[in-house]
């Protein structure tokens, strides 16, 4: 699979995510062989729990996956880009890479409001944005005209 098979498969948990009324935002977590070992979706609403974000629910499948809580030759795809929550834990959780779709303007804390990676943690992911970055904005656009109508 390459990034953008990735990122689609994030999407598809974003989808997954707002037919359940929830943020469509979806994760995946690809192992060091090229596998997804963590998938997540928002769940905020279905757990009431300000802390079941797609990122958080990923991280601990892949760690789970991974028998470690550091996710060293991983890469993390997401619809979104991070918030400071997820930005802290995956910075906690070693992963080298970080692919994100839509920029988050109220909340992004990869360079939209903060970029938490940028700060000394002692370790800092490589990021790339924009994949496929207008497909996971548009979702997030259909969903919230949905919800104000």
């Amino acid at each position: 699979m390459e990034h953008p098979d990735y990122m689609d498969e994030a999407l598809a948990l974003a989808r997954e995510a707002a037919e359940a009324g929830e943020v469509p935002v979806g994760c995946v977590i690809v192992g060091p062989q090229g596998t997804i070992i963590g998938r997540g979706r928002n769940r905020r609403e279905e757990e009431n729990d300000a802390t079941a974000h797609a990122e958080i629910e990923a991280i601990r499948e892949a760690c789970a996956a991974m028998g470690d809580w550091r996710l060293e030759g991983c890469a993390l795809y997401v619809t979104l880009e991070p918030c400071p929550m997820c930005a802290g834990a995956i910075i906690n959780a070693r992963v080298p890479e970080v692919f994100f779709g839509a920029r988050e303007a109220q909340s992004g804390a990869c360079g939209s409001v903060i970029d938490l990676f940028f700060e000394r943690f002692g370790h800092a992911p490589r990021v790339s944005a924009g994949l496929r970055g207008e497909d996971c904005a548009a979702l997030l656009r259909e969903f919230f005209q949905n919800k104000r109508n």
